[in-house]
C-alpha cells in the first residue's frame, strides 16, 4: 500500500508493507479500496465486493465488511459508482 502527499514544494510517497487486514487501522481499508479499483479500472476490469474480498483475504460470510469499506470509500469520494452499471451498486 502507498499514501502520496503533495505539500507546496515537493511530493512525497510513503510505502506501507503487507499488513493483515485485522491489523489495518481506521483509514488503511479505504485507502486499500481506492488502490485496488484504481489498478481494477487500468485492468480494463470492475471492483467488486468479490475483488475486494481477495485483495483483503475475507472469506464469503464477510461479504459485509467488504460491503461497508466500499460505501465508506464512496462517502470519502476516493471512489465512485460505476455510471454505466445503472442502479447496480456492483
Amino acid at each position: 500500500m502507498t499514501d502520496f502527499r503533495a505539500t507546496h514544494r515537493r511530493t512525497i510517497v510513503v510505502i506501507f508493507g503487507p499488513k493483515n487486514f485485522d491489523d489495518m487501522d481506521r483509514d488503511d481499508p479505504i485507502r486499500a479500496c481506492y488502490q485496488h479499483c484504481a489498478l481494477r479500472w487500468v485492468m480494463g476490469e470492475r471492483m467488486t465486493t468479490q475483488s475486494l474480498r481477495g485483495r483483503f483475504h475475507l472469506p464469503e460470510h464477510k461479504t459485509a465488511i467488504a460491503s461497508q469499506i466500499i460505501a465508506a470509500a464512496i462517502e470519502a469520494k476516493v471512489v465512485k459508482l460505476d455510471d454505466k452499471a445503472g442502479g447496480s451498486r456492483k
